[in-house]
């Protein structure tokens, strides 16, 4: 009894394979990386764009509003003269709703 090996030939060689692996890679940047890329250039001039008087919320929580903002650090009052000095990176966003 002989038995016989078949082997299928090769449809299109490694080019379907490399296409497949472009998309992957497009669809990564578009879906993962760009987003990300774009959240920072928003966050980066959000913080540059910090007034005095604004109310802010730090990336820890903590609520309050803008008394000084100078080079890298900003100066938050989170309550009746109680004034708190952090860096600018720590400011994520601006409160809608007023401190008190």
């Amino acid at each position: 009894m002989q038995t016989i090996f078949l082997q299928a030939a090769p449809d299109g060689g490694m080019l379907p394979q490399l296409l497949m692996f472009g998309a992957i890679i497009l669809v990564f940047y578009f879906f993962m990386i760009r987003p990300q890329q774009k959240k920072a250039k928003d966050q980066k001039k959000f913080r540059e764009e910090l007034t005095k008087g604004m109310q802010v919320v730090t990336i820890g929580g903590l609520h309050g509003r803008l008394t000084a903002v100078n080079e890298d650090t900003v100066e938050i009052e989170v309550d009746k003269g109680m004034r708190l000095v952090f860096d600018k990176s720590a400011i994520s966003l601006e409160a809608t709703a007023k401190v008190q």
